[in-house]
């Protein structure tokens, strides 16, 4: 059964973007790929976006959405963009830092002091300098950036402290970044594909995981952890890149709608998101999972210390100014 978030959040997209008519077939279906299930609103909106793009461009233009790793895991779609197997994806921001490292500083934990700042720091000079330069590294756009939640961890045990992190073998995406927090506080990160976590954590491949309250539900990692500790390490986002060739092929209006498009399905996301992270934890609770509020100096003091270690992919002048930033 469905849960009432689970609706309210389909119900949002509908509300958000409204019903378009039905219209013939576009021209050109572009394929948007990610790896989350069909129920989030990252994919509901992009499926979506689809009747949008093709009134903005008189038809030329559709958006066909492959979810839940159906066209590759991660690392997989964003290598395909270059190829043009994938048109559009979803990724983090540790994802293609792999082709321009500075643009990870966004996904580094602790990186940001709140919401705000995140969102401010994503309307700011320095991200579009640092969209830009990916795409001088690549060739591939991004267009927008969709807020994916506070990242929290899960366990079979309660994390109140650093300490109790220590030794415990907790996923993480396959990006090296992703394993600043757990070092940083003594765990031992193991990289697994995100279509592969339910099993190894009921399998007890690994102890724990992290990901936001949203992700938790969808993933269903509440039936294999019974502990939900709510660590905020990571303002998460996910950046929407059209690749090079897709890119290429389109004229500036049909660029320029592109980009309106996923801007408006960011918008549809992010506020699917707030809405969920502000509704779950009591809803993990009547689930009977328990959730832990958590200081989270003692571990943002552990990881401050790396924020321009050798890990870091940006230099020091690019922290700054995203610390300046209000």
């Amino acid at each position: 059964m469905k849960s009432n978030t689970t609706i309210a959040l389909a119900a949002s997209t509908v509300t958000v973007l409204g019903l378009m008519p039905a219209m013939a077939a576009a021209e050109t279906k572009l394929k948007w790929a990610h790896v989350y299930e069909t129920s989030e609103p990252y994919h509901t909106c992009a499926v979506a976006a689809n009747d949008m793009l093709m009134t903005a461009t008189d038809g030329r233009y559709g958006i066909e959405v492959f979810p839940a790793s159906s066209l590759g895991k991660e690392v997989d779609i964003n290598e395909g963009l270059g190829f043009g197997t994938v048109d559009i994806i979803y990724t983090g921001q540790l994802f293609a830092g792999r082709s321009y490292g500075p643009i990870s500083i966004g996904g580094a934990p602790f990186m940001f002091r709140d919401y705000a700042h995140w969102d401010n720091y994503r309307n700011s000079d320095l991200f579009n300098e640092l969209a830009k330069g990916y795409t001088d590294a690549t060739g591939n756009h991004i267009t927008a950036m969709t807020y994916y939640g506070a990242r929290h961890v899960t366990s079979n045990k309660p994390v109140l402290a650093p300490n109790d992190m220590e030794g415990m073998k907790i996923r993480v995406p396959n990006a090296p970044l992703y394993m600043m927090f757990p070092e940083a506080v003594g765990a031992n990160p193991a990289p697994i594909a995100f279509a592969e976590v339910y099993l190894a954590l009921q399998q007890g491949t690994v102890d724990a995981q992290e990901n936001p309250l949203p992700t938790i539900q969808a993933k269903k990692f509440y039936e294999v952890q019974t502990n939900i500790n709510l660590t905020g390490h990571i303002t998460d986002a996910l950046l929407t890149i059209v690749g090079g060739p897709a890119w290429d092929a389109m004229d500036g209006a049909d660029q320029a709608a592109l980009t309106e498009v996923t801007k408006q399905t960011s918008v549809c996301a992010t506020d699917a998101i707030i809405k969920a992270e502000n509704e779950l934890a009591e809803w993990f609770r009547g689930e009977g999972v328990q959730v832990n509020e958590v200081d989270r100096v003692p571990f943002i003091q552990a990881v401050q210390k790396l924020h321009n270690s050798d890990a870091a992919t940006w230099d020091q002048a690019t922290y700054d100014r995203l610390q300046a930033i209000d």
